[in-house]
């Protein structure tokens, strides 16, 4: 490799690259105003609500939050990895990719490691078929209901007891040995040589969003341990991000899916009907896993056994789910009846049993009740637990609808009265008093009303170069903490990389936010008219600029000083090179 990808290159790229002409073979967009409109390719839906912006050049849809520049386009709809998605824009540009050590070099080449995880996923099937010992897996896979079909449908094969199957079949140069190695198919003995990896397992091919083998779970046919072995991490195969049987799912263009534990409940259950099925490989569901999900469809509903362990699963799942729900997306839960897995089930009563919305639970109605188990809610105490118990786990939702109706059921529970909930989301929240309670309501921030920190960031982000407006100001003083700190580090990278639309930002920002925090600042609509926007924009800056000096002096100096004039200018200066701790 020549090292990353340069970010000027990345930028002169996304500069000749027309984002509505990536799109548009896709999606059927029409010009709606002075963007663009169309059916969302990430979620179903009847009424568009997926948004194309030419002169920002970036897409957002208020449906499921999907958003990004043309290089996130081809990440998300063609599940192509970052270096993958910059490659194929530059073939379009006719441009070279430029990396940072100032050279020019294709990427990494992983076609071997493809390739020889298709050899793989054939000769375990061969097996399976021919191997001599094959009858005990085929005795196994059949008490376990499949049929021939349904094994050939997920290229389901057998690894023999023997020791070097895998190597004597496939390694047959040294190039192929070390392919091997890497794909994590065997494994390099102490005194040299090397051994396979899975024996005597029923071999489950595990599949990328594009249809490719990128790893294996290998099952033990009698009682051994580990009872599921999967693939090591590779560079192919990373699997906090990958989810057994989401190709074969997404084909099915399903309006949910149904998240469960393993394997084999995947393979029963679409061979049963229930064709929207997919499983973690073997991990606690991750939020790389579940956002993966969500680009399929809106909801995901998190099937586990009813016992400790899966309610225990459940709440993992819950929790790593919680930052991604944006609006118009849902997370449920389904809990298995007492002895049954999700195979044993739908063998037992078909497939209608998880088709029964009534079946599954609703986010909130897991968490509160989780929480409400816990404690005592008649006692003040148990309602002061169960505020900061549910507080963090509300305050990781975005912004929007969801987080606020859920504080407000927080709320209720607690039998807290106050003008908006999502005071109690803040930790410093105290219970109002009957004097707090008869302020005026405009002397608080309203539900739904976005900060002045937030509007400006949102402003920032739909138009950066509003950044020259304030270029003469001190910015690197401005307040880094919560939603200052989002506006603070969006303005330094706004000025030192010169974006001139959002798509372009949005890149730089790749790193500096998170995805959903993006999505959020993304959906948020102002009410101030555009024209307005830049002298909105530089007197918050002021303001906050005021606030993180007001800060600064008391602190610094104590509260007796109450304004800048109070100090000759010399201390003032000496106090901006933090030259004086504490003086009055």
């Amino acid at each position: 490799m020549a090292g990353l990808i340069s970010k000027s290159f990345i930028a002169d790229l996304l500069a000749r690259v027309d984002i509505v002409d990536v799109v548009d073979p896709v999606v059927k967009l029409k010009k709606s105003g002075k963007d663009f409109q169309g059916l969302c390719p990430f979620h179903q839906e009847k009424t568009p609500s997926f948004t194309v912006s030419q002169e920002k050049q970036f897409y957002h849809c208020f449906g499921c939050g999907a958003h990004g520049s043309a290089v996130n386009f081809l990440m998300q709809q063609r599940g192509l990895a970052f270096t993958e998605a910059i490659e194929e824009l530059a073939s379009v540009a006719r441009m070279e990719v430029v990396y940072e050590s100032g050279g020019t070099a294709p990427r990494e080449d992983f076609s071997g490691l493809y390739g020889i995880m298709v050899d793989a996923q054939a000769l375990f099937a061969k097996l399976l078929k021919e191997h001599p010992t094959r009858e005990r897996a085929v005795a196994y896979l059949k008490g376990r209901g499949l049929t021939g079909k349904t094994a050939k449908h997920f290229g389901i094969g057998y690894a023999p007891p023997a020791w070097d199957t895998v190597v004597a079949s496939l390694g047959t140069s040294p190039a192929r040995i070390e392919l091997l190695e890497q794909a994590g198919l065997v494994l390099r003995r102490d005194g040299g040589g090397h051994y396979d990896r899975f024996r005597d397992r029923i071999m489950f091919p595990i599949h990328d969003r594009r249809g490719r083998v990128v790893g294996f779970g290998g099952r033990v046919i009698d009682n051994g341990e580990p009872k599921y072995l999967n693939s090591p991490e590779t560079p192919i195969f990373h699997k906090r991000q990958e989810v057994y049987g989401l190709y074969f799912a997404k084909a099915a263009k399903p309006d949910s899916l149904l998240l469960v534990e393993g394997y084999m409940d995947v393979v029963s259950l679409i061979q049963h009907g229930v064709d929207n099925a997919v499983a973690t490989l073997g991990t606690s569901t991750t939020a790389e896993q579940l956002e993966q999900l969500f680009r399929v469809t809106p909801e995901v509903v998190c099937c586990f056994d009813g016992d400790n362990a899966g309610r225990k699963a459940a709440w993992r799942a819950l929790e790593a789910g919680l930052p991604l729900l944006s609006e118009g997306r849902k997370l449920g839960f389904r809990f298995m009846p007492q002895g049954h897995d999700p195979d044993s089930l739908v063998r037992a009563e078909g497939p209608a049993v998880f088709r029964d919305p009534a079946g599954a639970r609703s986010l909130s109605d897991f968490l509160f009740q989780e929480l409400g188990q816990q404690t005592d809610l008649s006692t003040i105490e148990g309602r002061a637990r169960l505020i900061a118990q549910a507080r963090p786990l509300i305050g990781k939702l975005p912004q929007g609808a969801y987080r606020h109706l859920l504080a407000e059921r927080l709320a209720e529970l607690a039998q807290t009265s106050l003008g908006d909930p999502e005071r109690l989301l803040s930790r410093e929240y105290r219970p109002a008093t009957a004097e707090s309670r008869q302020r005026p309501s405009g002397s608080s921030r309203r539900s739904g009303v976005p900060s002045r920190a937030l509007r400006t960031l949102v402003m920032l982000i739909n138009r950066p170069e509003l950044v020259k407006s304030v270029a003469d100001l001190p910015l690197s003083e401005l307040p880094s903490e919560g939603e200052n700190r989002l506006l603070a580090e969006t303005l330094t990278v706004a000025r030192e990389s010169a974006a001139t639309n959002t798509g372009e930002l949005l890149e730089r920002l790749r790193d500096v936010i998170a995805q959903e925090e993006l999505s959020t600042l993304l959906g948020t609509r102002l009410t101030l008219p555009e024209d307005l926007w830049e002298a909105e924009f530089r007197g918050a800056i002021e303001g906050l600029l005021k606030m993180a000096d007001r800060k600064f002096r008391q602190s610094a100096l104590g509260s007796e000083v109450t304004s800048p004039k109070d100090l000759p200018q010399e201390v003032r200066d000496a106090l901006r090179r933090g030259r004086v701790r504490d003086s009055k």
